[in-house]
């Protein structure tokens, strides 16, 4: 039986965790699916993450509320894509902030991506009708700033490209703990269709650098306590190297996208075949790898008929 393309054959629902990671500091996460950060200041609240439909942003506000009266005031997105930040509506926030990068994908890209991802897991996008268009900061930046709520300070960085080349993330250094956004997954596979495997390792040993006590992930548990925070640092490092080296090495010798395809299977299938999205991620996984190789610095624009066109090619 042939395998479905990516995830439009993964329509069941996932099981909605809500857990503190620190003081008034909480992931919302389900399964593998995009997780949310929440972040309770002293007058307001921080959204890191949107989900990818108000519908779905919705049950984000319902965890929040039993936690919490205090008005959203910032909804921070980690980077441009769809299931990141289509819901961001849902929250009323006055503040939307992404990097001035991002902002720029928004531009280049964002309604490709909004297109191809809906094809690609449609279970995310239940909802769908009530996306009010694509999702534009109010406030950007390069490098880093700082929001306070109230008292508390979270600082947003860019520490380097890694799963997108506008990635931030967010510190909030009274408890320190960092949202990481698809920098950092745990027993989830990363998505490296717009990624920089170069870059990745490298931005992972600028979050390891915070020492941190706790990470909410882009994908997968919440993590508390050193050992498991460096434990998926070491993890996905781990993922990144495994997919890229066996590409680069059938395409630096001329050998085909399939012929990576089934270098990476070979060794990243015994490591990580059971992980959230794996079978997801793969065939995009392979194709960056083998175009990164080929010194094609800027990620090729996915498209709906790029992503079938790509299937089409490995299935062969």
């Amino acid at each position: 039986m042939a395998k479905a393309f990516a995830s439009t054959g993964d329509m069941a629902d996932k099981k909605i965790s809500f857990t503190e990671v620190g003081r008034d500091l909480y992931a919302f996460t389900a399964e593998g699916d995009p997780n949310t950060g929440v972040v309770i200041g002293d007058d307001s609240v921080m959204i890191i993450d949107a989900q990818a439909t108000p519908r779905l942003a919705n049950m984000v506000v319902e965890k929040v509320r039993s936690v919490t009266d205090k008005p959203i005031s910032h909804v921070v997105l980690t980077h441009y894509h769809a299931v990141r930040v289509l819901g961001a509506s849902a929250y009323g926030a006055g503040q939307v902030v992404m990097s001035e990068k991002a902002r720029s994908m928004v531009a280049e890209r964002g309604q490709e991506d909004w297109d191809s991802e809906f094809g690609r897991f449609p279970r995310l996008f239940q909802g769908h009708e009530s996306i009010p268009g694509l999702t534009w900061p109010t406030t950007t930046f390069n490098k880093r700033m700082s929001i306070y709520l109230g008292k508390r300070r979270v600082d947003l960085m860019h520490l380097g490209r890694a799963h997108t080349a506008g990635d931030i993330v967010a510190y909030v250094g009274d408890e320190n703990v960092m949202f990481t956004g698809d920098i950092v997954e745990y027993h989830s596979a990363c998505y490296c269709g717009d990624g920089h495997f170069h870059d990745w390792t490298n931005t992972i040993e600028a979050i390891r650098s915070f020492d941190v006590d706790a990470i909410a992930p882009g994908r997968g548990d919440a993590l508390v306590g050193k050992k498991l925070v460096n434990a998926a640092l070491d993890n996905t490092s781990d993922f990144v190297r495994s997919t890229y080296l066996p590409a680069a090495r059938v395409a630096l010798r001329g050998g085909s996208l399939k012929e990576a395809w089934d270098a990476v299977r070979a060794a990243c299938d015994p490591k990580f075949g059971d992980y959230a999205i794996y079978e997801h991620c793969l065939p995009f996984n392979v194709s960056r790898a083998y175009d990164e190789a080929l010194d094609i610095d800027t990620p090729r624009i996915w498209t709906a008929e790029r992503d079938i066109d790509m299937w089409n090619q490995l299935q062969g």
